[in-house]
């Protein structure tokens, strides 16, 4: 009797130890989810606010031609063909301002797609 109590109370703390969620279920549940569309010649919104430290899931919705995301500084790249979507998951590691630019070339105002990320402690 006492032999099985210990081996419950094992097992129990082996069941604890390791989780019967995963940390990849765990980072899903509690990443943050942000929708951007892209069109010529702009992303909407252009600017987001993300915490340090917090996944983030970023969808890109393209909608009139293919367009992209980089920002360099958290080395976030995604990529939407036309009418589609694509995501990309990060979690910024650093607070700060950066700048996302468009690196798929989609007309004469090109040059002018930003997309702003402000990520605080």
């Amino acid at each position: 009797m006492r032999k099985q109590y210990v081996q419950l109370v094992l097992f129990a703390t082996v069941l604890a130890t390791t989780g019967l969620v995963s940390p990849v279920a765990c980072a899903e549940a509690a990443a943050q989810k942000i929708e951007v569309t892209a069109k010529r010649f702009a992303f909407e919104p252009a600017e987001i606010t993300i915490k340090k430290g917090q996944p983030v899931v970023l969808v890109l919705k393209s909608v009139d031609v293919t367009h992209g995301i980089r920002i360099r500084e958290l080395n976030v790249e995604v990529k939407a063909s036309k009418g589609g979507t694509a995501e990309v998951r990060f979690t910024p590691d650093k607070a700060g301002e950066f700048v996302g630019h468009c690196f798929v070339f989609c007309g004469s105002g090109h040059g002018s797609m930003v997309f702003k990320v402000h990520v605080v402690d």
